[in-house]
């Protein structure tokens, strides 16, 4: 059978539509944040979330609770704690998110040693096992992604005002730190909810990979959002298949279409230049 043919077999499994769908939206989330963390120089905060959310599913699995329910209030209080660190204990963003990051890792190192029994789900959610996802989570993921776009695209000119240049922002007028806090908010609920897809550890390779790939071959900042999303998802489409026509790990298979992605797109780039 060829790709094609096993990709049109694959669809008849619901487990791989839903697998798509929620990868997708998952996915435009992270293209859309990702820009603007990128270009502030900020992506960093998406691997300190990602080592805050092992220490959140680490504690849901020891209290028996929804690993998603858990994770998205704890990780916003983690990005939270952030941003005070940045703000009263006048540390950089890089420091700041070390600290926090370190922290939830030991907790969550300590909580998986001293509950035993749960090492294998714990393990699904380091590495992402998108294709067993539950229909309650298809359909919490589906509501909260479809908000998270929603509130990016109402507050896009705002967001792209602070990305742009903050102190400028707000001597125009601009709510700079509701806008620092927003940002923060909508990036813990797309790594709460990217967990399932790629897992912890992989997590915030889906908000870099898209954003540095499109401003290889990008001209302006909407450009840059448009050609991120759409390689985000087709990333998505791309790695869900392979993954199941291989029979290899999904959340490694996408990052590694992302990364070659990127190569392609850096090529393109040195070749104009030369």
């Amino acid at each position: 059978m060829t790709y094609i043919e096993l990709a049109f077999e694959a669809l008849q499994y619901d487990f791989i539509r839903r697998a798509l769908l929620v990868g997708s939206l998952i996915a435009l989330c992270c293209a859309f944040l990702g820009t603007f963390l990128v270009l502030r120089k900020l992506s960093m905060i998406g691997d300190g979330l990602a080592h805050v959310s092992f220490a959140t599913v680490a504690l849901a699995l020891l209290l028996s609770a929804s690993p998603l329910l858990v994770s998205i209030p704890l990780v916003i209080l983690a990005s939270f704690a952030i941003l005070g660190l940045s703000e009263k204990a006048e540390l950089h963003g890089d420091a700041a998110i070390g600290l926090v990051s370190s922290f939830s890792i030991a907790v969550g190192v300590l909580i998986a040693s001293i509950a035993k029994g749960f090492n294998v789900d714990l393990m699904s959610y380091l590495f992402g096992s998108i294709l067993v996802i539950s229909q309650s989570d298809v359909i919490i993921s589906v509501a909260l992604s479809v908000v998270v776009l929603v509130i990016v695209v109402f507050f896009f000119n705002s967001l792209f005002a602070v990305t742009y240049d903050e102190e400028f922002a707000r001597v125009m007028g601009f709510n700079t730190r509701f806008l620092n806090y927003l940002i923060a908010v909508l990036t813990s609920i797309t790594i709460a909810l990217g967990i399932r897809v790629v897992g912890t550890m992989l997590i915030s390779s889906l908000i870099v990979f898209p954003t540095v790939t499109a401003l290889q071959v990008a001209k302006g900042f909407k450009m840059t959002i448009v050609i991120s999303a759409f390689v985000s998802v087709a990333c998505v489409i791309i790695g869900v298949f392979t993954s199941y026509i291989l029979n290899l790990p999904t959340g490694a298979t996408i990052v590694l279409a992302n990364a070659v992605t990127f190569a392609l797109s850096f090529s393109i780039r040195r070749l104009r230049i030369v």
